[in-house]
C-alpha cells in the first residue's frame, strides 16, 4: 500500500505522495537520489562537520575520540587536550595516564589512548609530524579506519569522499540508495550515484539530517522537508505537531554539537564541559 501523503502546510495533507520503490529502475533510484541530495542541499545550506578543529591534526585526533560517543562530548573535551598537546610532538611523548585521564569523558579511554600515542608517534617518526593527505597513509596510522580518513581527507585538505557513519548508513538504506550493510560497500554504491565534487557535502547533509529529523527509532516524518521523496514515510510520527517537538539541535531550537560553530550556523553554540563538583 502506497504510503499516506505527508501534510501540507495547512496540515491538511500535501498532494504529494511519497514515492513507491517496487519496481523502481536503478535510472529513477539515481534521478530520486541526486533530488534528495538537492532537497538537503537547500535545507542545510549550513551543513558542516560537527567536530571543533583548527588543522589536520586535531580534526583527526578528534575523529578518533568520536567512537562510540557523541561530537558534543568529543568537543567538550579537546579543548583541554590540544592545550596540553597542541601537536603530535607533543602528543607522541605524552605518558599514557595523563593522556587517559583527559580524555575520559569520551568513553573508552584506555583503547583510543593507545590509538592516540600510536598516531601520534607514527607522525612524528614517519611523516615529519605532518599528517599525510592520502587515505593508503592514512588508514595505516592506529586507530584510523576509512570513515575517519575521509572524514580528514575531505574537511581538513578538501578530497571529495563518503564518510559512512551509523546515521548515513541507516538513512541511505531507509532512502533505498542501498541494501548494503557493510561500510566500504555503502560507500563504493553510494559514490556510483553522486559526483565526486558531491561526496563530501553529501555525507555532511545526510547526517544532519538523520541528527535532526530522521531518528533512529522515531523519525519525524510529518516535519521531514523531504517527505515526497521517501519511500519510508510513515515509519515515524506523522502528525506536524507532535513531530515538531521531535527535532533536534537547531531544528528543535536547542544548542548544536560545536562549541565553535562555523559564522553561518543558525543555531546555538554548544556548552563547555561543566566543571566537576567541588569536594566537600
Amino acid at each position: 500500500m502506497p504510503a499516506k501523503a505527508p501534510p501540507g502546510p495547512d496540515g491538511k495533507g500535501s498532494a504529494k505522495k511519497a514515492k513507491p520503490v517496487r519496481g523502481e529502475s536503478h535510472l529513477a533510484m539515481v534521478r530520486r537520489a541526486r533530488r534528495i541530495n538537492r532537497e538537503l542541499a537547500e535545507i542545510y545550506p549550513y551543513a558542516h562537520p560537527e567536530l571543533d578543529f583548527r588543522n589536520p591534526f586535531e580534526l583527526l585526533v578528534a575523529t578518533v575520540l568520536s567512537a562510540q560517543t557523541t561530537d558534543l562530548r568529543v568537543n567538550q573535551t579537546t579543548p583541554v587536550l590540544f592545550a596540553a598537546y597542541p601537536t603530535p610532538e607533543d602528543m607522541a611523548a605524552a605518558a599514557p595516564e595523563d593522556l587517559e585521564e583527559l580524555i575520559r569523558p569520551t568513553g573508552f579511554f584506555r583503547a583510543k589512548s593507545r590509538s592516540l600515542l600510536g598516531l601520534s608517534q607514527a607522525l612524528r617518526d614517519d611523516f615529519g609530524g605532518e599528517v599525510p593527505g592520502r587515505i593508503e597513509d592514512l588508514v595505516k596510522l592506529p586507530g584510523v579506519g576509512r570513515k575517519t580518513a575521509n572524514v580528514v581527507l575531505g574537511n581538513a585538505f578538501g578530497v571529495p569522499g563518503i564518510t559512512v557513519d551509523t546515521h548515513f548508513g541507516r538513512l541511505v538504506r531507509r532512502w533505498k540508495w542501498t541494501d548494503q550493510e557493510d561500510p566500504e560497500k555503502v560507500e563504493a554504491e553510494i559514490c556510483a550515484i553522486f559526483p565526486k565534487s558531491e561526496w563530501t557535502m553529501l555525507s555532511h547533509r545526510v547526517v544532519f539530517h538523520g541528527r535532526r529529523i530522521c531518528h533512529s527509532r522515531k523519525p519525524a516524518c510529518g516535519a521531514c522537508p523531504i517527505a515526497p521523496l521517501c519511500p519510508a514515510y510513515g515509519e515515524g510520527e506523522t502528525d506536524p505537531e507532535k513531530a515538531k517537538k521531535l527535532l533536534k539541535y537547531e531544528k528543535g531550537g536547542q544548542p548544536g554539537q560545536r562549541l565553535t560553530p562555523p559564522p553561518d550556523y543558525p543555531g546555538l553554540p554548544a556548552p563547555p564541559l561543566a566543571a566537576p563538583a567541588a569536594q566537600p
